[in-house]
């Protein structure tokens, strides 16, 4: 769950690299290195060397493999080079409109009609997609940044939650000693047309990424502030039982 974009972006400064990630972006095939080389005008060992950088960087993946319709020549099979997933898009500060989209997408197709029908389906598909990434940060070493806050299991607790949200654009920040307020909001522009919508989502995720982190002390609550995101992480009074994480109807506001 990595944040997506800067070591993309670092690596598409060059323009150079910048018209080799475009050449073979635009061929839907496997490309040589010879290939783009000829096709940016420069030598085939520039082209390998910025080609290998952008597999480093994680925007193009290589094989060897003997092009289509060419016979295997002597010596060792050319290397080629695809692109990795659909392109890069950086937003700063970060936004995550594709996880609305997906959201959203999934509670439509869920088969609610009413706009009361809707805004439900709406904050149970936002606690789901949130469990399930609490879920993969879960199986994670837990962060060992817990000096930040008092002593007790909380601290630990606000560590992994502090981790994952930053990896997620909400750029959170403690608030000693029971709070994490999050200065972005990464679905900025949906809240200026939709706030009630968009807010109630956003809190069923932070929601759910919180039960599937399995955090027992930890809750979402909606605390709207100009410039701020609509939601913080308190410590809760009482524990949570498993149950009361597991049902995004209980989670109020």
């Amino acid at each position: 769950m990595e944040a997506p974009g800067w070591r993309e972006l670092a690596a598409l400064v060059d323009p150079v690299r910048r018209g080799l990630y475009d050449y073979v972006r635009r061929q839907g095939r496997a490309v040589t290195r010879e290939e783009a080389a000829q096709a940016r005008n420069i030598s085939r060992n520039l082209a390998a060397f910025h080609l290998d950088k952008l597999v480093d960087a994680g925007l193009l993946c290589a094989r060897y493999e003997t092009p289509p319709g060419q016979p295997r020549g002597r010596g060792r099979t050319p290397k080629v080079y695809e692109p990795v997933g659909e392109g890069v898009a950086i937003t700063v500060p970060e936004r995550r409109y594709d996880l609305a989209g997906e959201i959203l997408a999934d509670a439509v197709a869920s088969g609610a009609c009413t706009a009361a029908g809707i805004a439900d389906a709406v904050r149970r598909e936002a606690f789901n997609h949130g469990r399930r990434l609490g879920q993969q940060w879960s199986v994670r070493p837990r962060p060992d940044d817990a000096a930040d806050h008092l002593g007790g299991e909380p601290d630990i607790e606000f560590a992994t939650a502090r981790a994952a949200l930053a990896d997620l654009g909400f750029e959170p920040c403690p608030a000693p000693p029971d709070r994490l307020t999050l200065r972005n909001c990464p679905f900025h522009a949906l809240v200026t047309r939709q706030p009630e919508l968009i807010c109630g989502l956003n809190e069923s995720f932070v929601a759910g990424l919180l039960a599937g982190l399995d955090t027992r002390t930890l809750s979402a609550r909606l605390a709207p502030r100009p410039g701020w995101c609509c939601v913080e992480v308190h410590a809760a009074v009482t524990r949570f039982t498993a149950g009361s994480r597991e049902d995004p109807g209980d989670l109020g506001g």
